[in-house]
């Protein structure tokens, strides 16, 4: 972990129906790896790693993706998903009480809470768990009410307009 965290870390909650969630975490990582801190995210529920997040990072030692899902969440198998959300939980376990990253990013997590496939007390607990200087950023839809009442920031994306539904398709590069 670098020293030169000299502060307490907080819990950052990024929710809402709007687009900007994964991208607010990813330029508080950016940020964070800029000043040569480290941070590892973990993927909860998204399978495609042909996105420029993990084409980013294989440049840069500071950040790590880990995404144990390699299937469409949309159309795989329940019990799939679920074998790939419990691997993440246990990662982010791992990675969160190791004590070697400036700032856990949870991405999607809840998502998958709200899928049923974890549940809000996994979600506290990894919140109780984290060592006071650890950023903890947790991303995704239809946050806990108990987690946003923890958290020491809260930002909902509000979706006012979208171009997905005037049949633009995701772009690379700036939707993935």
């Amino acid at each position: 972990m670098n020293n030169s965290l000299n502060r307490r870390g907080l819990v950052q909650v990024y929710t809402g129906d709007g687009k900007g969630k994964t991208t607010a975490a990813l330029g508080q990582a950016l940020r964070a790896a800029g000043r040569g801190h480290k941070v590892v995210m973990v993927q909860f529920v998204k399978g495609d790693s042909n996105t420029g997040e993990h084409f980013f990072v294989k440049k840069c030692p500071f950040l790590e993706i880990l995404q144990p899902n390699q299937g469409n969440c949309f159309v795989q198998p329940r019990e799939e998903l679920k074998a790939a959300v419990d691997q993440a939980l246990s990662l982010a376990r791992e990675r969160l009480s190791s004590g070697r990253y400036d700032m856990v990013i949870l991405d999607e997590i809840f998502i998958a809470a709200d899928m049923g496939l974890v549940t809000e007390a996994d979600v506290l607990q990894l919140i109780d768990s984290k060592p006071e200087k650890t950023e903890l950023v947790l991303t995704g839809r239809h946050a806990q009410p108990e987690v946003v009442r923890r958290a020491d920031l809260v930002t909902e994306m509000l979706m006012i307009k979208h171009p997905y539904t005037e049949g633009t398709s995701a772009r690379p590069g700036i939707e993935y």
